[in-house]
C-alpha cells in the first residue's frame, strides 16, 4: 500500500508493528537513511541491535545468497520484542527474492525495512509494496521540512522555551542545510547550552551553524554594501582560491542588491520591506540589511544592479578571453566606492 505523504511523518514516529514491512525510497540517500533510522528505532528501541533483534543485509549479499532475507525474517532472538530485518540499497534486481520473503511471512516474523534510491512508477519492487495489503511503500522527497517536523526535531534535541524569532531562525536554517547537518546543528546547540539556563538566542544558533562558502560570500557582499573597498581584494583572493567562480559572486551580489531594492522600495518603509522578505531574516543580519538599505536607497541600488547585470553579461559572453576574477573585483570595488557619494 502507498503511505500518503501527509501521514509519513506520523507513521515513522509510531509504526504499525504487525505489518510485514515497509519500502522507503527517494532521491536523497540522507533523507532516506534518517527515516529508516527513525522507524527502526521506533520498532525495536535503542537496544534492538544489542539484543539481536535487528539484522542487517546488503543487496550485494542477498544476490549471492537469496535465502538471507527469509532467514533473517524467521530467525528468533534470545530477547523478547519486535524484530527487524533491514535491507539497504535495494533495487529491482532483488524484487523476486523480496516477493518470496513476503509470501512466507507470518505473524511474529521480523518486519522487513527496505531502503532504495528513487524508483520509477513501473518499478517491480515499488509495485510489489504498493500492491501488497500488509506492507507500505513510502516515498521520501527532498521537500523542505514542515513546521511540525522542526518542532519534533527541536523537542527531540531537548531544546525548549524557544521564542518565535529563534524558532523561525531554525526554520530558515533547516531549509539551507541537509537534514543530517541540521540534526547535528541542533545537537551542537544542545551541547553548547549544557548547564546554561538562559534561553537559546539567534546568536547561539549562528555560533553553532556550520560554516560554508555562503558565509564567506556574505563577507564580500557586506563589504561592498557597507563601502569597505579595502577588504574586497583579500576576500576575493580567498574565495577564488576556494574554487568559487566570479560568475557565482556576480549572481550573489545581484541577488543581494535586489533584496536591498525590495526593502527600500516598499511603500510602508524599509522595516515593512524587511518584514516581507521570504524566507524571513532575523537577528543581526536583519539589522545589517536595514542599515545597508538605508545607505543605498532606491536610485543607487538600481544603479548597482545595472552594473552587476552588465558584468554578468560580460563574464558569460567573454569566456576565457578576459581575466574574470580581476574584472569582477574591479566592479565590486567601484560599487563599494559608491557608498557615501
Amino acid at each position: 500500500m502507498k503511505l500518503p505523504a501527509q501521514k509519513v511523518g506520523a507513521y515513522f514516529r509510531n509504526p504499525e508493528a504487525e505489518r510485514a514491512g515497509i519500502l522507503i525510497y527517494g532521491p536523497d540517500p540522507m533523507r532516506t537513511a534518517l527515516k529508516r533510522q527513525e522507524v527502526i528505532k521506533a520498532l525495536v528501541g535503542p537496544n534492538g541491535e544489542e539484543e539481536m533483534r535487528l539484522s542487517r543485509i546488503s543487496t550485494a549479499e542477498l544476490r549471492k545468497e537469496p535465502a538471507l532475507l527469509n532467514d533473517a525474517v524467521k530467525a528468533q532472538s534470545f530477547f523478547p520484542g519486535p524484530r527487524v530485518a533491514f535491507l539497504e540499497d535495494a533495487s529491482d534486481s532483488i524484487a523476486a527474492i523480496v516477493s518470496n520473503a513476503l509470501e512466507d511471512w507470518r505473524d511474529g516474523d521480523a518486519q522487513m525495512i527496505i531502503t532504495a534510491a528513487q524508483l520509477r512508477a513501473a518499478s517491480p519492487l515499488r509495485k510489489l509494496f504498493e500492491n501488497h495489503p500488509n506492507v507500505y511503500a513510502a516515498a521520501i522527497y527532498a521537500d523542505p521540512p514542515s513546521q511540525s517536523d522542526i518542532q519534533m526535531a527541536v523537542e527531540k534535541a531537548g531544546l525548549s522555551e524557544l521564542t518565535q524569532d529563534v524558532f523561525q531562525a531554525l526554520m530558515s536554517l533547516s531549509r539551507s542545510l541537509e537534514p543530517g547537518d541540521f540534526q547535528q546543528t541542533l545537537e551542537k546547540i544542545t551541547l553548547y547550552k549544557l548547564n546554561d539556563k538562559t534561553p537559546v538566542t539567534i546568536e547561539d544558533i549562528e555560533l553553532c551553524a556550520p560554516l560554508s562558502h555562503e558565509a564567506a560570500v556574505d563577507d564580500i557582499l557586506n563589504s561592498i554594501a557597507e563601502g569597505n573597498a579595502q577588504n574586497i581584494g583579500p576576500i576575493m583572493e580567498r574565495l577564488v582560491s576556494q574554487g568559487i567562480q566570479p560568475v557565482a559572486l556576480c549572481i550573489g551580489a545581484t541577488r543581494h542588491f535586489k533584496t536591498l531594492l525590495i526593502i527600500t522600495a516598499d511603500p510602508g518603509g524599509a522595516r515593512a520591506g524587511l518584514g516581507r522578505l521570504r524566507p524571513p531574516v532575523f537577528g543581526p543580519r536583519r539589522d545589517r540589511l536595514l542599515h545597508q538599505a538605508q545607505i543605498w536607497g532606491i536610485v543607487k541600488a538600481k544603479k548597482a544592479i545595472e552594473m552587476l547585470i552588465d558584468l554578468d553579461l560580460t563574464l558569460r559572453s567573454a569566456g576565457r578571453t578576459v581575466p574574470s576574477a580581476a574584472l569582477t573585483e574591479r566592479v565590486m570595488i567601484r560599487l563599494a566606492m559608491m557608498v557615501g557619494r
